[in-house]
């Protein structure tokens, strides 16, 4: 039933599912389950590494971008103009 769930949660990419179940890792009974989670394991690890990759390379876009639209804008004057 774990396995299944895993399985489940790495199909639909659910980080907060799959963290649950890692919380809650039950004794498995065979070495044909210990050998299915092993590789489970493995690709729920590459899973969020490559998902964290992703994040990182959005947020560095993102921050480019925002650095671009600061230096477009124009920069009030801090200086009182009286002159008429």
């Amino acid at each position: 039933m774990w396995i299944n769930k895993l399985k489940i949660a790495i199909v639909e990419k659910d980080i907060n599912s799959m963290s649950k179940l890692l919380d809650d890792i039950p004794k498995l009974k065979d070495k044909q389950e210990m050998q299915t989670a092993v590789y489970l394991l493995k690709e729920a690890s590459s899973l969020v590494e490559s998902m964290r990759d992703k994040t990182k390379t959005s947020m560095s876009k993102i921050k480019q971008n925002l650095e671009f639209l600061k230096s477009s804008q124009v920069k009030p004057s801090h200086t009182l103009d009286i002159s008429l």
